[in-house]
C-alpha cells in the first residue's frame, strides 16, 4: 500500500539540510578535515559535566515540569539580566527547550498559519524556512548582500511594507550564522523604532551571544519592544553544550502562556540530568565562553588573513564562529561543485553557500570551531587547490 499521497503534502516541499546533506556526502572521503558543522572542538567545562554526573547519581531522572526546573529558570533570568539588561520572571516567561532548534519550531508553530508571511535577512541560517513551510507559511527573505550582509532600517521597513498585512514574523539571527554579522544597540534601536509601528512578532535568535568580538556588549532588541519579541538562546555554543540539548525561550507572560502550548506536545520537558547541569553552566560557569572567545578570534583572524591572500572576498565577522566567503573569480561558481572538488582532491569539506539559501550561491562557509592545528592544514591545503586550479 503507498500511502505518499496521505502525508502532509507541506512535506514535500522541504529536505533534509543542504548543510547535512554535504557532510554526509564529505565524510564518506576518507580522512576527510570537516569544518563543517557548528560544532565547538572544546569539551563542554568540568564543572558543568560534574553537574550532570552528579544530577545522574542522585537519581534526577524524572519528569520537570513543562517549562524546566524552577532554578535553571531562575538562573537563566539572572543571567540575561547581567549579560543583557534583560528582565524576565521565571515564573511564567522562561521555558527551558530541548535546544534552540526545538525553540524555534515552537515558536514558529505557535504564531504561524495558512498564508502567513516570515521576513528573514538573507543569506540566513536554513533551519528556519522548512517549519514554516510546514505551517503553510511562506518565507520573504531581504536581500542584505548589497550592504556587506548588513539589515538596514530603510530596508527592514520597505520589506514590511511591500509584505503586507500578511506579514506575520520576522527573524533576526545575530550574530548571524552563516556571515558573522552582529549589530550595535544604535542599529537595534533603530530596528525597534521600525518593527514597533507594525503587528509582527519578533523572533531573536541570540545564540551567538557570547561570541561578540566587537569589544561591545551584545545587545537584544528585547530591550526594546518586548511585548513583541520572542528571544531565542541556549548553551550550545557559549558552553560547547551542543549534545546537552538546552535552550531557552524567552518572551513575556502572555506570549509564554500560548508557546508552552506548542512546546508541551512537542517535547514534553527538556532532559532532567541536562537542566541541572546548564544550571551549573549559567552560575559558576557564567563566563565559560571568554576563553573560548579569545581563541576564535585568533582562529577568524589567521583564516581572514590566509584566505584573502588567495583572492576570497571575506567580510570580517563580528561574531559567531564562521567565515563567509567569496569564491574568486575564474573559479567554478556552483559552491557545491567546487566543495565538493575541493574536498574529493585535498580532503578538506567546508560548506557550500547554496546551504543558506540563493543569496548564498557563490560563497563557502566554513567553521572556526575547529583547532588552530586543523585550521592550519585546511588552509594549506586550500592554497594548493586554488594554485593547481588557476
Amino acid at each position: 500500500m503507498d500511502l505518499s499521497h496521505r502525508f502532509n503534502q507541506n512535506i514535500n516541499k522541504i529536505a533534509v539540510s543542504e548543510i547535512r546533506q554535504f557532510d554526509q556526502e564529505v565524510s564518506k572521503i576518507p580522512n576527510i578535515i570537516k569544518l563543517t558543522l557548528g560544532e565547538p572542538d572544546f569539551n563542554t567545562p568540568e564543572e558543568v559535566k560534574a553537574a550532570g554526573i552528579a544530577a545522574i547519581a542522585d537519581n534526577q531522572s524524572h519528569y520537570t515540569g513543562m517549562s524546566g526546573l524552577l532554578p535553571l529558570r531562575q538562573a537563566v533570568s539572572e543571567f540575561m539580566k547581567e549579560k543583557y539588561n534583560l528582565s524576565y520572571n521565571p515564573d511564567n516567561e522562561i521555558l527551558v527547550t530541548v535546544g534552540a532548534t526545538e525553540a524555534i519550531s515552537a515558536s514558529l508553530l505557535s504564531i504561524l498559519v495558512e498564508g502567513d508571511k516570515v521576513l528573514i535577512p538573507a543569506p540566513n541560517y536554513p533551519g528556519y524556512e522548512p517549519i514554516i513551510t510546514l505551517a503553510g507559511g511562506e518565507v520573504i527573505t531581504i536581500d542584505t548582500t548589497p550592504n556587506n550582509f548588513i539589515l538596514t532600517p530603510e530596508t527592514l521597513e520597505q520589506s514590511l511594507i511591500d509584505g503586507g498585512e500578511s506579514v506575520k514574523a520576522i527573524i533576526l539571527n545575530y550574530p548571524s550564522n552563516p556571515t558573522g554579522v552582529t549589530y550595535s544597540r544604535e542599529q537595534i534601536k533603530e530596528f525597534a523604532e521600525v518593527l514597533k509601528k507594525y503587528e509582527v512578532f519578533v523572533i531573536s535568535d541570540e545564540i551567538y551571544s557570547e561570541l561578540n568580538y566587537t569589544g561591545e556588549e551584545h545587545v537584544s532588541i528585547a530591550e526594546f519592544i518586548p511585548e513583541q519579541t520572542i528571544v531565542i538562546n541556549g548553551l550550545s555554543k557559549s558552553h560547547a553544550m551542543t549534545g546537552w540539548r538546552i535552550g531557552f525561550i524567552l518572551a513575556t507572560e502572555a506570549i509564554t502562556a500560548q508557546l508552552i502550548k506548542t512546546h508541551q506536545y512537542l517535547v514534553t520537558a527538556a532532559t532532567t540530568n541536562a537542566q541541572f547541569a546548564a544550571i551549573e553552566a549559567l552560575t559558576a560557569g557564567k563566563n565559560d565562553a571568554y576563553p573560548m572567545k579569545v581563541e576564535y578570534i585568533k582562529r577568524r583572524d589567521y583564516i581572514v588573513e590566509k584566505m584573502t591572500a588567495l583572492d576570497f572576498e571575506i567580510i570580517k565577522p563580528d561574531g559567531a564562529f564562521y567565515i563567509f566567503a567569496k569564491i574568486p573569480a575564474g573559479y567554478e561558481q556552483n559552491s557545491f561543485k567546487f566543495l565538493l572538488d575541493f574536498a574529493q582532491k585535498k580532503q578538506v569539506a567546508f560548506i557550500p553557500g547554496s546551504a543558506f539559501g540563493e543569496l548564498g550561491e557563490g560563497y563557502v562557509r566554513l567553521s572556526y570551531a575547529a583547532s588552530m592545528e586543523t585550521i592550519e592544514t585546511a588552509m594549506s591545503r586550500l592554497k594548493e587547490y586554488m594554485e593547481e586550479n588557476k
